[in-house]
């Protein structure tokens, strides 16, 4: 089948820079809220699991949110930062869906995060990134 607009696939690079700057700001800005806004709901939600320190692990998962972040807005280690917000969407996923009462967002929003992480570390950083494709 033929594509509809067959010209816009020449700007199909940009896609991944579209989702990776998008979910970039998306996750710092969740890093900074498990450090302010919603720090007390995140601290129930790890003692529930028994995560225990729950206060240190709290901040180490808010800084690595912030800091891998930073990395997809700036398309540095574009695949790692992907992998690792795989990783914390299923953890987030998880707990949405055990402690739902605790967190309060709606379950479509972590799917979402998880899908596009995904994407991200399947197609790579795209147009205007550091990273360098072998």
């Amino acid at each position: 089948m033929l594509n509809t607009f067959p010209a816009l696939l020449t700007f199909s690079t940009f896609s991944p820079l579209i989702l990776r700057v998008i979910i970039g700001v998306i996750f710092i800005d969740l890093g900074i809220l498990k450090l302010r806004g919603e720090k007390d709901r995140w601290l129930r939600s790890f003692e529930t699991l028994n995560l225990r320190p729950a206060s240190p692990l709290l901040g180490l998962y808010a800084v690595v949110q912030i800091a891998c972040g930073g990395l997809l807005v700036l398309g540095l280690w574009t695949q790692v930062a992907a992998l690792i917000f795989v990783i914390t969407g299923f953890s987030e996923f998880y707990i949405e869906q055990k402690m739902s009462e605790v967190l309060k967002r709606d379950i479509t929003f972590y799917l979402l995060l998880l899908v596009v992480s995904i994407s991200l570390l399947l197609t790579g950083a795209g147009a205007y990134a550091i990273d360098i494709p072998l």
